[in-house]
């Protein structure tokens, strides 16, 4: 059996000892870089004999792809893949293999615990709770009003994996739902139990919106500031999918005058957002770090299923999930 060459172009874990000991077991050269900011020769160098190329924030562009002389399969380590010439790769006869089942449950977690902190107004309970404390006596303007949660509806656009796991967590909390996913099946949506309704009605009648849809040009600045203006001045958003969902510039204004009442933000057009970003500033965000999809549990999972996609490659396997262009 001939040698079989895995490439790692990026990586966020401490280090890949573990991926080191399985593919030398399975007789695999493994080779690791972090050349996120490299310039596409690096990146080519580092990857032209490569048989799978797995990476995480490396731009694989059509000019490293065209560098390639065997690749066979990349792995994206994540779910979304914008960082990725789809096209480019179905043109070479290279699949591009993502992993969109190992964080599904963190991401809705999130999704919820930032809804829940924006409608009990969390940040602002603690600016209140500083301010009594400072004076000696309770203080509650900053944190009022707050309304129960129960019976307020939320919207949720994109009800694929994800959404359909924050639909599922919440139905027994009393809310009512106004979903938006063109792509269900009616035998999907049967299954749900559910309806849709267009993007427009959720904008215009959610409480809350949660958007968890993948990032394609049809996606693409799906809350700009036509859609915000839609949105009632008491509505809160949540964005735990990709940053560029979100036109973060419309949502700032519109958060600073009034427009909604505020938001929930886990990614950013920008990672991580520069120190002047609008968002930093104002009271009714709730930021934080593009963590949604972590926890112990997760860093593991993906780790595994990574090596269970190069055990399906050597052993002439096709991918368990495939990107396609335009999707």
């Amino acid at each position: 059996m001939k040698s079989r060459k895995v490439v790692v172009t990026d990586y966020i874990e401490p280090d890949l000892d573990w991926e080191r000991q399985e593919m030398a077991q399975r007789g695999v050269e493994f080779l690791t870089y972090q050349l996120k900011f490299a310039p596409n020769s690096e990146v080519i160098s580092a990857t032209r004999d490569a048989d799978v190329v797995v990476v995480n924030m490396v731009p694989i562009t059509p000019d490293v792809i065209s560098g390639w002389e065997k690749c066979g399969l990349v792995i994206r380590h994540g779910v979304g893949y914008d960082n990725v010439a789809v096209a480019a790769l179905e043109k070479a006869g290279i699949p591009l293999c993502y992993i969109p089942d190992y964080c599904a449950e963190e991401v809705a977690e999130q999704a919820i615990a930032l809804l829940f902190a924006c409608g009990r107004r969390l940040t602002a309970s603690r600016r209140a709770l500083d301010i009594s404390s400072a004076r000696g006596a309770w203080d509650f303007k900053e944190a009022i009003p707050i309304f129960l949660m129960a019976g307020q509806t939320l919207g949720i656009i994109g009800c694929g994996r994800i959404g359909s796991l924050v639909y599922r967590k919440l139905k027994s909390f009393g809310f009512k739902f106004l979903i938006s996913d063109p792509y269900l099946s009616e035998q999907r949506k049967a299954e749900l139990g559910i309806e849709v309704v267009d993007k427009e009605t959720v904008c215009r009648n959610a409480d809350f919106i949660t958007i968890h849809t993948p990032l394609t040009a049809e996606t693409r600045h799906l809350v700009n500031d036509q859609t915000l203006a839609m949105m009632k001045p008491t509505a809160y958003l949540v964005n735990t999918s990709r940053g560029l969902m979100v036109d973060l510039q419309a949502l700032a204004k519109a958060l600073e005058s009034g427009v909604i009442a505020g938001a929930g933000i886990d990614v950013f057009d920008v990672e991580p957002p520069p120190p002047d970003s609008p968002l930093f500033r104002l009271p009714n965000t709730i930021l934080t770090p593009h963590l949604s999809w972590y926890s112990e549990d997760s860093g593991r999972r993906i780790r595994e299923l990574i090596v269970l996609e190069i055990d399906r490659f050597l052993a002439g396997q096709p991918p368990r999930f495939v990107a396609k262009s335009g999707g």
